[in-house]
């Protein structure tokens, strides 16, 4: 039986298609809105709809994001004095 082109992908093949991992799938359907279709306790994809949310950006980190984490460093601890090399931060701390 020939497999239809237009049809529902698994979490397992969607992870593939992208090259990432299944946790991340979860994560960005929870985080950066994926779109995704809950069947039951399972969760569907259509390519099309996934190739467009990462065409417009969907699966991007927001700036300042750290690889990996879910912490965002405050603005301020970004700032690095040219004088010294210390962040400004740190001297706050001292003050």
């Amino acid at each position: 039986m020939a497999e239809m082109e237009d049809r529902w992908l698994s979490v397992d093949e969607i992870s593939k298609y992208l090259g990432i991992s299944s946790d991340t799938v979860y994560r960005w359907i929870d985080k950066h809105a994926m779109p995704a279709h809950r069947m039951g306790r399972l969760w569907k994809f259509k390519k099309d709809e996934i190739d467009e949310w990462v065409k417009t950006g969907g699966a991007a980190e927001p700036a300042g994001k750290i690889a990996g984490s879910d912490f965002v460093r405050p603005k301020e601890a970004r700032s690095v004095s040219s004088t010294d090399g210390t962040n400004q931060t740190d001297k706050k701390r001292k003050e």
